[in-house]
């Protein structure tokens, strides 16, 4: 693997998983608590206290410092499965990848060995990311981060044997732990991503759900398998 510079404006996918690969959200609160610091650790500011009570349907603890953020990545797309995570970042600037996933990771991670009585490290390295330049990376990408939570329920979906795809979309729909909510008008957590750069291309919410839809129908992986990461066969950057 080679190394990549990671610079303000381009889109990444990002992605880690747990160390030997295992589970990193062992129950819901884990799940909202990864949330919690998605929203509350980008920003270019420091963060008050990652230990207070939180509204996460709202994120209202910022509006209740009445403090506003400066971003360090958008956030327009994520994933959360039992032993890792998808991203779909574009920094507002050079660092802003590396500065946020460094409060990210080690913030969950201190949340998580703490709870759970353990030491040592939670995430295999730091991170994994990969540059999205091409235009059939861009059109698919989205489409398969908030299809992976299927791997749970419909896991022949890689193989292009789903038969009831409505059932699929349903699971997603209600599936806590993404974005895709968001996306298809359903809110869920709408304070920690910046859609409007994806909409507007779907066309809305109805635009983006009827294009998953398709996507689903027609899928081919094999147009991705190059920047989904998780065999770490491509040029990737690693910060370290």
């Amino acid at each position: 693997m080679r190394n990549i510079q990671i610079v303000a404006e381009e889109i990444y996918h990002v992605y880690n998983r747990g160390v030997d690969q295992r589970k990193i959200f062992m129950e819901d609160k884990d799940y909202q608590r990864f949330i919690h610091d998605l929203f509350e650790f980008n920003d270019e500011n420091n963060v008050l206290n990652i230990g207070f009570r939180f509204n996460f349907t709202t994120m209202a603890t910022r509006q209740q410092y009445n403090r506003p953020r400066k971003l360090l990545v958008e956030i327009l797309a994520f994933a959360l499965m039992p032993n890792h995570y998808h991203l779909f970042l574009k920094p507002k600037k050079d660092s802003g990848v590396a500065e946020f996933m460094k409060k990210v990771n080690g913030g969950y991670a201190q949340y998580f060995n703490q709870k759970y009585d353990r030491s040592g490290v939670l995430f295999q390295g730091r991170f994994r990311a990969v540059l999205v330049k091409r235009d059939t990376h861009f059109m698919h990408l989205p489409y398969y981060i908030h299809a992976n939570p299927l791997d749970l329920y419909m896991p022949e979906w890689r193989d292009g044997k789903l038969k009831d795809f409505m059932r699929a979309y349903n699971f997603l729909e209600n599936y806590r732990w993404s974005s895709f909510p968001d996306y298809v008008g359903k809110k869920n957590y709408p304070s920690v991503t910046q859609r409007e750069f994806l909409l507007d291309i779907a066309d809305g919410t109805h635009g983006y759900k009827k294009n998953f839809l398709d996507w689903l129908r027609a899928m081919n992986l094999d147009a991705i398998t190059d920047i989904t990461l998780e065999n770490y066969g491509h040029p990737t950057a690693i910060i370290r």
